[in-house]
């Protein structure tokens, strides 16, 4: 499958500077997974600039 990192940057959320993984989504989802994360799309724009990609974090954003 053809990786489609230039179509992914134009919404790709993530505002992390250097992020290696910036709009190639299966790296990225792959990566945070690994952490115990989730990544920055998966945030409100407030939530997702403290780069805090916890569960936690997540939950407390929805109100969940």
């Amino acid at each position: 499958m053809e990786c489609k990192k230039k179509r992914n940057d134009g919404f790709c959320t993530c505002t992390y500077p250097g992020c290696e993984n910036h709009g190639i989504c299966c790296d990225c989802l792959q990566s945070h997974l690994k952490n115990k994360q989730l990544p920055a799309c998966c945030f409100p724009p407030e939530v997702e600039k403290t780069y805090d990609r916890s569960f936690a974090s997540f939950a407390k954003a929805w109100n969940l």
